[in-house]
């Protein structure tokens, strides 16, 4: 089943197109990464989702709702957790949380919500005096109010620290064991690596590719790097290794050579031209392309791709 489906949806802003014929699905019961740079189109295309925003063409459907002609019913099932979130500085924890339970007509207890998200000791405090990371984690409570079957959340990680964001992911595995379907934007590459299915890339309001991590790291042309430790470093090695056919870039580094390997190169052929220099070899490790090389390479070609 599909959770979120989008067809030819756009939206433009006078002459700009913030979102461009955007097509995309997100199952059931995943974890989809939504990315892009600043300006890339993934906030508006949230705000349509939620209706918020209405398309200027084509449609979305959320939860099998028309997002924008029956956004109400999208967002009683969808719990959100909004980048720059603000708080009502006088109202408590507790009371920001008991809101958002009683818009959704739902059961939860407040507190139960409170200690999951790690403010149980806060709840009475009045929320204008939480640091950025409590705003945080008390905008993330609200979001789980209801037990929603969607999932939105934007920039979710922002503010916390290390804990605080392994706190993150543990919570949002157990809302995906309990059948939620999330939605996920972020700029910090290893907490979508960590959490997400599938991801999305924007760019310049288009989406430029979509797959799960694994398969882009195989389908795209991103280097991975060799590192070889030697004894010395021979006199005209970063010549003889650029000219290697997949070696596109040689760093030499206080007995450190570091080749970058496209997918035709091949790191034997690289260690083999090493070694037939005459120097020992002491180390060799090697680097796989990340998520982060992947967004780099996809966000900052000279034209998007059809």
């Amino acid at each position: 089943m599909v959770a979120i489906e989008t067809d030819s949806l756009e939206r433009r802003f006078g002459s700009v197109r913030a979102v461009e014929e955007l097509d995309l699905e997100v199952d059931e019961g995943e974890v989809f990464g939504f990315l892009g740079p600043n300006g890339a189109g993934k906030s508006t295309t949230i705000n349509m989702l939620l209706g918020f925003v209405p398309p200027t063409a084509g449609s979305a459907t959320v939860l099998g709702h028309d997002a924008a002609t029956e956004s109400l019913a999208v967002r009683q099932r969808t719990g959100v957790l909004p980048e720059d979130f603000g708080v009502y500085e006088r109202l408590t924890a507790r009371k920001h949380v008991r809101f958002a339970i009683d818009c959704k007509g739902a059961g939860d207890d407040p507190d139960a919500l409170l200690s999951r998200v790690g403010l149980a000791d806060a709840a009475d405090r009045k929320a204008g005096g939480f640091s950025t990371g409590m705003r945080q984690r008390l905008a993330f409570a609200m979001a789980l109010a209801g037990e929603p079957e969607l999932l939105i959340l934007d920039e979710p990680s922002s503010g916390l620290d290390p804990n605080g964001a392994r706190e993150m992911r543990e919570i949002v595995r157990e809302e995906v064991d309990r059948g939620a379907t999330v939605f996920f934007s972020s700029h910090i590459m290893e907490q979508v690596e960590a959490i997400c299915d599938r991801v999305g890339v924007m760019r310049e309001g288009r989406l430029v590719a979509c797959d799960s991590i694994a398969s882009l790291k195989r389908d795209l042309d991103v280097d991975s790097r060799l590192v070889v430790e030697v004894d010395r470093v021979p006199e005209g090695i970063r010549e003889e290794l650029l000219a290697l056919e997949g070696v596109s870039a040689v760093r030499i580094d206080d007995g450190e050579i570091e080749v970058a390997l496209s997918r035709a190169g091949r790191k034997t052929a690289a260690l083999d031209a090493v070694e037939r220099s005459g120097a020992a070899v002491e180390d060799v490790s090697t680097e796989e392309p990340s998520l982060e090389d992947l967004f780099e390479a996809l966000t900052t070609e000279s034209e998007v791709a059809p």
